[in-house]
């Protein structure tokens, strides 16, 4: 059951909900940081990890987001998922970068997202070990904030001249043979492109893109929690998020790229994955 468009709530108020509990949540995980090694699991591979931090994380979210919206739906990647009636499903990774969260690698994320009948309006990223805060709101634009500068500044983005000094920043799978299918792609990609970036956090890597930090981005086999906030962020930056032709984003490659490479990037993929 959807809402009528006039019962439809303003994404700046779905935003704000999302950046309060992301904050909380944040200070959570910063706080289990020091002992996170103590309790991780393995999920789909034993590189696949997940940690009783990322448990607590999600706990808080959804009752924080449920507290103050209690009719609305719900999707985790720890497992939460819940049925609403208002036509609102919260999209949640309680951490988006697992593995550099148990290494103390300072690239791993708090990812919320906002759903209004099916589409993304409202969505936040932000990186627990640096405090740098991405936003965005459908058609308001994507926004990022520090605590060396707390005053938003608009994304939009890079504008590279050629695929040969494009910096590009992807990711890899958890399986032994999908990860080996995607070296030989990498192999074959790197001379073509100035550099490949590997963060290990997809949300942060949309968002990099997104303030021109990479020029371009893409990984195979992406969930929803992992790219709902991040994607909105790219594609309000106004980069090109899209799926290879004739498939939805993320069915099963996610891309963002600046738009002035955009075209040749997406047949250089489409070339290198035909196999």
């Amino acid at each position: 059951m959807t809402s009528s468009p006039a019962l439809q709530p303003d994404p700046r108020a779905l935003l704000e909900v999302a950046v309060a509990t992301a904050r909380e949540a944040a200070e959570l995980v910063a706080r289990g940081r020091a002992t996170a090694a103590e309790h991780v699991d393995v999920k789909s591979s034993p590189v696949d990890v997940v940690t009783a931090v990322d448990r607590a994380s999600e706990e808080l979210i959804v009752g924080r987001l449920l507290a103050g919206r209690p009719d609305d739906g719900v999707l985790g990647e720890e497992g939460a998922a819940r049925e609403g009636i208002s036509g609102v499903r919260w999209v949640v990774d309680p951490i988006d970068g697992t593995v550099n969260f148990l290494y103390d690698l300072p690239a791993y994320a708090v990812s919320i997202a906002a759903e209004v009948g099916g589409e993304v309006v409202a969505g936040v990223v932000l990186n627990v070990a640096t405090r740098e805060l991405f936003t965005a709101t459908r058609g308001g634009g994507a926004h990022l904030s520090s605590p060396a500068r707390p005053e938003p500044v608009r994304l939009a983005g890079s504008s590279p001249v050629s695929l040969e000094q494009t910096l590009v920043a992807t990711g890899f799978g958890y399986r032994v043979e999908q990860r080996r299918a995607q070296g030989a792609v990498v192999a074959e990609l790197l001379p073509l492109v100035r550099d490949i970036r590997r963060h290990g956090s997809s949300a942060l890597d949309l968002c990099s893109t997104a303030a021109g930090r990479t020029d371009a981005y893409y990984e195979l086999d992406l969930k929803p929690w992992d790219h709902a906030a991040g994607a909105l962020v790219a594609a309000e930056a106004g980069l090109v998020v899209t799926g290879l032709p004739g498939s939805p984003f993320g069915e099963p490659m996610a891309i963002a790229a600046a738009a002035s490479i955009a075209a040749p990037f997406i047949d250089l993929l489409v070339e290198l994955h035909a196999g």
